[in-house]
């Protein structure tokens, strides 16, 4: 590919004709509540893409990716510039201190305050588990102390994850026979959840609420992963020249425990660990770039499973305003 050259839509099916979509049907004498909602891989351009919709339907814009709840990492996180949310109501960017942790249902209600009375309600963002906590039912499992998942992540290092597994099938031999006995990640999540509510992984699935009552357009942006591989690393290189590194050397003076939920992002990760003294510069650069593409490549695992979305090209922005305008008639 030559440089400056413009890229091409990817090669998924377009739109025939205007888009086939529910209609919103009568609650009594209300319409349900209608929301937009604009989905993607990390980097694919959402952002340019929801101000030209917001813009031109009147919009408010509700961030839907938890890395960029936290405030001290605007640049890491690609949240939208102070000029760029001038342009229209922006909600939900920047309001959580690197210390704190937020659930998706907890989001979830957030969401919906800043939904009331907005006639174009825009969600915005990759972070698939809080939008499908917010549309579709998911239980909300309270939130489990650091200091219990740490336990039995140590443990877990310390005993292997087959042995956790065996515990995991005499207190959960349902959720137990659903999981391999290597997923590290699942055996110690279920644990934590029985240890801290008493409750095991299954009952809590069992009380996933029903889905919410709404009329929901879900658009997607994406481009082949070979396609969006250097757009990702070019992206990481102008946060870097933005000042990156500055912006997270300042938080480390003020919260240097890297456990924290805020370092916990992709680019914050390994910022912390090139200013403690773990990887150097080019090599925390070149795990922030891999980390990105991987996290890239489960977003489009993620939205491609739902058959719901209607998907473009990022060069698309005008069919995009064509099928709202379809939707909205």
């Amino acid at each position: 590919r030559r440089r400056g050259r413009a890229h091409r839509a990817p090669p998924f099916p377009r739109l025939a004709g205007p888009a086939r979509c529910v209609r919103p049907e009568r609650t009594g004498a209300a319409m349900l509540k209608r929301v937009v909602c604009l989905v993607g891989p990390t980097g694919v351009g959402k952002s340019a893409t929801a101000l030209r919709l917001a813009e031109h339907f009147g919009g408010s814009i509700i961030n839907a990716d938890s890395r960029q709840f936290f405030s001290a990492f605007p640049v890491i996180t690609a949240q939208p510039s102070a000029a760029e949310q001038a342009l229209c109501p922006h909600h939900l960017y920047g309001f959580l201190q690197t210390s704190s942790r937020i659930s998706a249902g907890a989001w979830g209600d957030l969401a919906l305050q800043h939904m009331e009375g907005v006639a174009f309600p825009l969600l915005v963002g990759g972070t698939g588990l809080y939008l499908r906590a917010l549309f579709d039912g998911i239980v909300d499992i309270p939130p489990i102390p650091d200091e219990l998942v740490r336990k039995l992540s140590d443990a877990c290092a310390q005993e292997g994850s087959a042995a956790l597994h065996l515990r995991l099938r005499d207190i959960d031999p349902d959720y137990a026979a659903r999981i391999h006995e290597h997923d590290r990640q699942r055996i110690v999540r279920a644990l934590c959840v029985y240890e801290s509510t008493g409750k095991t992984f299954s009952w809590w699935h069992r009380q996933t609420p029903p889905p919410r009552e709404m009329d929901v357009l879900r658009i997607g942006l994406r481009l082949p992963l070979d396609d969006l591989t250097p757009l990702l690393a070019r992206r990481i290189d102008a946060m870097i020249d933005a000042g990156a590194v500055d912006e997270a050397r300042a938080e480390y003076a003020i919260h240097p425990d890297g456990a924290l939920p805020g370092w916990s992002g992709i680019g914050c990760r390994e910022l912390h660990q090139y200013l403690c003294g773990e990887l150097s510069f080019e090599a925390a650069r070149l795990l922030w770039i891999k980390n990105t593409r991987a996290y890239a490549k489960r977003q489009l695992t993620w939205f491609n499973a739902d058959s719901r979305i209607r998907w473009f090209g990022p060069d698309q922005a005008e069919d995009v305003v064509k099928l709202v305008r379809s939707w909205q008639a």
